[in-house]
């Protein structure tokens, strides 16, 4: 089969050459990403849209795991949206988080609240963690101090943590930034003491300075996401995958940004808002424009599994 499918194609038959070449009835996953993809911000709350909840109650029914596949950490997702995407699921939800980084569950704890429950994960080296630290010395020596380190502990209850070399900006970053459990500005040897001792799962450095600026300076990498070597997006579907027993081949995917490289692993790819991401399913790509348009491609998939069942 064609790997690129045009947008004029019927839908229908998308599905009908996707199920004929795959066990995904049987074998396969919805894997998607959530800002742009499964959800979207409408009057200031993010949300699911009804289309995509009702679908993918529909693919439960069916008994086809639903995988998010976030760059978010698990305490963000479960304090935005974690209490609707569990009642998606009516079960434990799988969650791939933090690029790859973390694998686990959202379930129900015993007092009714959504907790999260690690299956595997990767630290980010110990030293990579001390280069980091080297470049931010280097970079403060430099005279740039408009810097953010956001960093994400093992325990994921510590949730999101900043560091940041000039007290005076603490409160705009909360203000700012307020999924962040808390905020400091340490000296260095204290944020490497920190770090050792938390065993981030990812870290990211924020620079606010000129192309220019950071043009003379050619140590540091920021505006980038710092996991382990070869932890990505793909990896943690790979992973969750051998988990939970799926077939990838015989997978959906959604996405639609170059984060979500996992979108070449399964074996349909819908690129949702992003026709000009270069990821393409092993047997079939779509590119819907919306989070809506989303919503009603998982509904024809369900309808026409549960139709072929019969």
């Amino acid at each position: 089969m064609d790997p690129a499918i045009e947008p004029t194609l019927a839908l229908d038959d998308v599905i009908e050459r996707f199920l004929s070449a795959s066990a995904f009835a049987r074998n396969g996953a919805i894997v998607t990403d959530l800002d742009g993809t499964a959800v979207h911000e409408f009057e200031g709350r993010i949300v699911i849209p009804k289309s995509v909840s009702h679908a993918l109650v529909e693919l439960r029914r069916l008994h086809r795991p639903i995988v998010l596949n976030t760059l978010r950490f698990p305490l963000n997702v479960i304090n935005t949206f974690g209490q609707e995407w569990y009642d998606v699921s009516a079960a434990p939800l799988p969650l791939v988080s933090l690029n790859g980084s973390v694998v686990g569950y959202l379930r129900e704890g015993t007092n009714g609240v959504i907790e999260f429950e690690e299956l595997t994960s990767t630290a980010v080296p110990r030293a990579t963690c001390e280069a980091l630290v080297g470049e931010l010395e280097r970079l403060l020596a430099s005279g740039i101090d408009d810097v953010v380190l956001f960093y994400y502990p093992h325990d994921w209850r510590a949730g999101e943590r900043l560091w940041t070399p000039r007290e005076a900006r603490q409160p705009q970053l909360l203000e700012r930034y307020r999924s962040a459990s808390a905020i400091d500005s340490a000296p260095l040897e204290q944020l490497a003491a920190a770090l050792e001792a938390c065993a981030p799962r990812m870290l990211f450095v924020l620079v606010g300075a000129s192309h220019d600026e950071l043009m003379a300076y050619q140590h540091a990498r920021p505006n980038q996401f710092v996991t382990a070597a070869g932890v990505d997006k793909a990896h943690g579907a790979a992973v969750v995958a051998q988990q939970l027993g799926f077939d990838l081949m015989a997978s959906v995917g959604a996405g639609d940004t170059m984060m979500d490289n996992f979108l070449s692993s399964v074996g349909l790819a819908l690129r949702v808002g992003n026709p000009s991401l270069p990821y393409s399913g092993q047997h079939a790509t779509v590119d819907l424009a919306d989070s809506l348009a989303l919503g009603e491609f998982w509904f024809r998939l369900a309808d026409r599994v549960r139709r072929s069942a019969t």
